[in-house]
């Protein structure tokens, strides 16, 4: 590939049961000069739609060009999942938890193994993008281990509104790339099966200002300080009922401060949810009919 080029590749996959090929489509431009090889990836689950979006825009916008350096662009990675509007591939595996995998695994576990051998070689670092599961709207923020000097170096360039401490998870991608001594980071950005225009800005400027602080290029996009979390938990419902939530997701929280109310159908019992500490609202459940037990607000601190 020539300095200054775009190539748009198809890997091979699989066949559907018809017959039909499956092929990943990778975009990958390189800039006249040399530098940092930057990885975008999105829709490991076929319904986290979000990403998509994201690396789609920065795609019609023509802004994934570098003055230096590569990216390579992975706009859907699990294409099965995302035919199905479904989190995991046909044979009910998620792909994030199926790396390095395997060439003769089972159907994610092949398509993990050509990621990790055809694509995890030929870069420095990269962003995957992620959303909030089902009924789950999270802010906008980045996920990374902290104790990781370049991480949240990493993670400062692209800019979020909050940077949240977390773990390397087994079979993960980020951290199989890790072991490989390739920094990926996650960004979570609004629900599954939904855009979400926050969201979907947030991670194209993210985008935009990481290549900038990389060197990559000299965008015009504006400077973002973020706010550094070291940890996250999830109050639950104490009662089931009806939930309503009084606060915006993103949002700062004091100690005692009301957050929302659960109430049952006849108009006889309000519950009021009152927040454990200081924090940050990551996630909010946005079922408005919920069990005792359920996950209703992430807060971090």
């Amino acid at each position: 590939m020539l300095p200054g080029q775009e190539v748009n590749i198809d890997i091979s996959i699989s066949r559907l049961p018809t017959h039909t090929l499956i092929d990943l489509p990778v975009y990958v431009f390189r800039g006249k000069k040399e530098g940092p090889s930057l990885l975008l990836t999105a829709g490991i689950h076929g319904d986290e739609i979000n990403g998509i979006e994201i690396i789609r825009r920065l795609l019609e916008k023509k802004a994934l060009m570098p003055e230096k350096g590569t990216v390579i662009a992975i706009p859907l990675v699990n294409i099965y999942g995302f035919i199905h509007t479904a989190r995991s591939l046909p044979d009910g595996k998620d792909l994030n938890r199926c790396f390095p995998g395997s060439r003769s695994g089972s159907l994610a576990n092949q398509l993990a193994y050509i990621i990790m051998k055809e694509i995890i070689p030929n870069v420095d670092c990269g962003i995957d993008f992620h959303t909030g599961g089902s009924r789950i709207s999270n802010f906008p923020h980045i996920r990374c281990v902290l104790s990781h000097p370049y991480n949240i170096e990493l993670a400062s360039m692209f800019g979020p509104p909050y940077i949240m401490n977390s773990d390397l998870i087994d079979k993960s991608f980020r951290k199989e790339a890790f072991k490989r001594e390739k920094t990926i980071l996650v960004y979570e950005g609004g629900e599954s099966l939904r855009l979400d225009e926050k969201a979907i800005n947030e991670g194209t400027n993210g985008v935009l200002r990481l290549m900038n602080n990389l060197g990559m290029t000299r965008k015009d996009v504006e400077h973002q300080i973020s706010v550094v979390l070291t940890s996250s938990n999830w109050l639950r419902a104490k009662v089931s009922g009806i939930f309503n939530s009084s606060i915006e997701y993103g949002q700062e929280i004091n100690k005692n401060q009301t957050l929302g109310t659960i109430t049952d159908p006849y108009g006889q019992t309000k519950f009021l949810i009152k927040s454990p500490n200081k924090g940050y609202v990551l996630g909010i459940n946005n079922m408005p009919v919920v069990n005792a037990g359920d996950a209703i607000f992430n807060i971090g601190n």
